[in-house]
């Protein structure tokens, strides 16, 4: 395609394909077509490996959980997978939008849902704290981990709300939060990752070893499975690569 000066310029859809170009290349990594549905992104490329991961993860919870008499407690591994789930859902539903329509109707579902599971995240919290009572805190891993994670999603979802609910407010202009976009999917992932590290922490405290006995090697295929689909999904271009 050529210019009115006569030097090709490159089609607007070859721009749009190279910029879509997945972080890691597969063959059911592909940007959403313009007249699927929305939900569909749930699914499609890697989603289904990471949809598997979550799922089981979630379940190992859930099963050791509920085969086991119901405690006080038991909220707070029960509310946290749930969260965890619901911002899995959150990501894939946003990665391959393409299209400013796609992007706009992603994006608010992508905040509907991480919404719930931020209230799931901090119910969570209040759980564990108030079960805590005069007891020691941060005495393993998993508690250590939990804290920095908890603090991490309220400074993500700040981030987020700033960003594009309020950036002239609180930015001083739509431009200015669009330029941070980047930075929030990029902690967004390393979130994510925290947030698995977390549950694996889990599975070596007193209480699961003991009681529950999800094992670790069943939370660990399950977190690589949601990390290999996720991030297989990842647009260079949306991390500002």
């Amino acid at each position: 395609m050529a210019s009115v000066t006569g030097i090709p310029q490159e089609h607007p859809d070859t721009i749009q394909e190279r910029e879509d170009a997945p972080l890691l290349a597969t063959p059911g990594n592909v940007p959403q077509k313009e007249s699927a549905a929305i939900y569909q992104n749930l699914f499609t490329g890697t989603a289904s490996v990471a949809q598997v991961g979550i799922w089981m993860l979630a379940i190992l919870v859930w099963t050791g959980i509920l085969t086991h008499p119901l405690i006080f407690f038991s909220s707070h591994p029960l509310l946290n997978s749930a969260a965890l789930l619901l911002q899995v859902q959150a990501a894939l539903i946003l990665q391959p939008t393409t299209t400013p329509h796609q992007k706009r109707l992603g994006t608010i579902i992508h905040y509907v849902i991480q919404t719930i599971s931020l209230l799931a995240f901090i119910t969570a919290f209040i759980i564990i704290e108030i079960n805590k009572g005069d007891h020691a805190r941060f005495t393993s891993p998993h508690g250590v981990l939990g804290l920095i994670t908890y603090i991490v999603i309220i400074l993500q979802a700040l981030g987020g709300v700033v960003q594009y609910l309020i950036p002239v407010q609180v930015l001083g202009s739509v431009d200015r939060g669009k330029s941070l976009y980047k930075y929030h999917r990029k902690s967004g992932y390393v979130l994510l990752l925290l947030e698995l590290a977390t549950v694996a922490a889990a599975t070596q405290t007193t209480y699961n070893l003991n009681v529950l006995a999800i094992p670790l090697w069943g939370v660990l295929v399950a977190a690589a499975l949601v990390v290999v689909g996720v991030g297989a999904r990842i647009k260079k271009h949306k991390l500002g690569l």
